[in-house]
């Protein structure tokens, strides 16, 4: 059968049925060819979904954070690698193109947050904005979702951190620049290769390199101190951008920076080798033998201190690598840590005032 042929402007290639859905669908060959018509634009929807709390938390030691916010569920940037995927099928829908063209959203979150954080038995930590998808995806534009959250921590007081591959976040620097200038937030933009036709293959509605870039640039000169992420390192297909990424992160005025190790856990790997073998043939083939080599010979690893980073000759190499060019470029040290002592529940209206406060 011949590859899947790609729908304009998304990632997956295919729309696999959900692992918990009672039907199966299974793709076919009716006998188009990359040489017929192009095929036409997937529809985006997008759903509110009813939340009873905003905050979640996490006892993962592979992620620097707790606490947790996710204002979407599913992304539009359709990255091929999204490690979120695979949590579509809790929603009977396919980690595939569902994932990008079924969204759902939180109209209450900031309502949720603002309950939480009044809470008198609430103790202080920083949340992390965005570590499942992306919280500045295009939908919030429109929907503000993510605005309403900032709104809310800037009246508490509340430290935090968000990630991002979209300009968007620029709208934000009002808040996110008196922040930084109270050590509340950080920022963490992900950019994953400076090639535009790889960039726009790999994740078709994401910003583009340089407009990343320039998030990073403006983010800096507003004083908000800023990481880049070269997530995920793939093996044979950007891993040798490493130096030159971080090299442009730095001059752009990032002050410190990390990466992650593609990871393919459940049907990630069936999507991004059908993507592999529609847009890069040629590499398909090596890319995937160097994963395995990272990987003890399977596609994933899940456990704890191997699945981000891998492991074996490769891993290493490409950690040191990481290492030495961090500290060429001056991206070593560790920020420090955000301030947690400022943190205060606003007054109400008609709330008594404390004479003694």
């Amino acid at each position: 059968m011949s590859a899947p042929l790609p729908t304009r402007g998304r990632g997956a290639r295919s729309n696999a049925t959900g692992r918990y859905e009672p039907d199966r669908r299974e793709t076919f060959d009716d006998g188009w060819t990359a040489e017929d018509a192009e095929p036409a634009q997937l529809t985006t929807t997008v759903t509110p979904e009813k939340a009873r709390v905003i905050i979640t938390r996490n006892d993962s030691p592979d992620v620097g954070f707790s606490a947790s916010i996710n204002p979407y569920r599913g992304c539009e940037h359709g990255c091929i690698y999204c490690y979120a995927r695979p949590a579509h099928a809790y929603m009977g829908l396919s980690p595939g193109l569902d994932f990008e063209s079924k969204l759902f959203f939180k109209p209450e979150a900031a309502r949720l947050l603002e309950r939480e954080l009044s809470k008198p038995t609430y103790v202080p930590e920083v949340i992390h904005i965005g570590g499942n998808t992306d919280p500045y995806q295009p939908q919030e534009r429109r929907l503000r979702i993510t605005r309403g959250l900032i709104e809310v921590l800037s009246r508490f007081n509340h430290p935090f951190s968000v990630i991002s591959k979209s300009g968007l976040i620029l709208r934000d620097l009002d808040l996110l620049a008196p922040m930084a200038e109270r050590n509340l937030v950080r920022v963490a933009i992900s950019i994953t290769s400076l090639d535009r036709k790889l960039a726009r293959s790999m994740e078709p509605r994401a910003a583009t390199p340089e407009k990343r870039l320039d998030a990073v640039r403006r983010l800096a000169d507003a004083g908000v101190p800023t990481v880049v992420m070269f997530a995920p390192c793939i093996p044979g297909l950007n891993d040798h951008e490493m130096e030159a990424v971080l090299d442009r992160a730095a001059a752009a005025g990032a002050r410190s920076a990390g990466y992650v190790s593609l990871r393919l856990p459940m049907e990630i790997a069936d999507l991004f080798q059908e993507w592999l073998a529609t847009d890069h043939p040629d590499r398909a083939s090596r890319v995937m033998s160097l994963v395995r080599q990272m990987r003890g010979g399977k596609t994933y690893d899940s456990q704890w201190g191997k699945r981000m980073k891998g492991e074996g000759p490769l891993a290493a190499l490409t950690s040191r690598r990481f290492a030495v060019a961090k500290t060429r470029l001056g991206l070593a040290g560790k920020l420090p840590p955000l301030d947690l002592t400022q943190f205060r529940v606003p007054p109400k209206a008609g709330d008594q005032i404390d004479l003694f406060g």
